[in-house]
């Protein structure tokens, strides 16, 4: 720092002295510095941000059999569920068994990144096994809630989930360890690679942009599911 140059945190407290009395809002102070950049010249800077790492069809394949190996249903529900709906973790252990529609074949999803609510589908071929699994554990358990509990009746944690899939990772021997976002990831670029289109993801993904904001909002999850119905029987696993 330059010598005698004011530190960041002094600067704000001038500032805010001088706006207090305003009482600006968030899209004031946004304007502000917009005009502020411009006015000094300061272009903005954008860090780089390096492409995910995506599984290959092989590589989820290998990683399931080994799920598939242990018989462990509700590991291999909770896997399913992360590969046929691409929920983040932080959703996933909040869906409670009110949220599963299944003559419907869908997942609500409450309080989604961004505190917004949306609707996932999965694949009718995945309904009778989430339809047994939820009837095993309300007959095991006196009450019941969260769609995946631990044997403390508890929802899981992320870090729960977390560990499970790294489970997996090191009995299939995988290269890249497989991780909720990358099967996040997997689902999505699959269904690119088959054709759909962004705005048709959207609706079910929690993504959301300002440029692609206007015409996502026209479609209904209907015009999703139905295009998503076409190409889901052909998933990897």
């Amino acid at each position: 720092m330059l010598e005698g140059k004011t530190t960041v945190p002094q600067k704000a407290k001038q500032v805010a002295k001088l706006l207090r009395s305003e009482r600006p809002d968030y899209f004031y102070l946004k304007e502000l510095f917009r005009q502020l950049r411009k006015i000094l010249n300061v272009k903005v800077q954008i860090k780089s941000k390096k492409l995910p790492y995506v599984p290959s069809d092989e590589e989820i394949k290998k990683y399931y059999d080994a799920v598939w190996d242990t018989q462990n249903i509700k590991h291999m529900v909770i896997i399913k569920a992360m590969l046929y709906t691409g929920v983040r973790v932080g959703e996933l252990v909040k869906i409670k068994i009110d949220d599963v529609e299944l003559n419907k074949c869908q997942i609500r999803i409450n309080d989604g990144k961004g505190k917004k609510d949306r609707i996932v589908p999965f694949p009718a071929g995945f309904k009778e096994v989430l339809a047994l699994y939820i009837k095993s554990i309300k007959k095991n358990k006196k009450k019941v809630e969260y769609l995946f509990e631990s044997n403390w009746n508890k929802p899981y944690s992320e870090r729960g989930i977390r560990k499970i899939l790294m489970t997996y990772t090191k009995q299939a021997n995988m290269n890249h360890t497989i991780t909720p976002h990358k099967l996040r990831h997997f689902l999505f670029t699959w269904m690119k690679k088959q054709g759909i289109d962004d705005a048709l993801i959207q609706p079910y993904s929690g993504h959301e942009s300002r440029q692609s904001l206007e015409i996502y909002s026209k479609l209904s999850i209907t015009d999703a599911q139905k295009t998503y119905n076409k190409v889901i029987n052909d998933f990897p696993v």
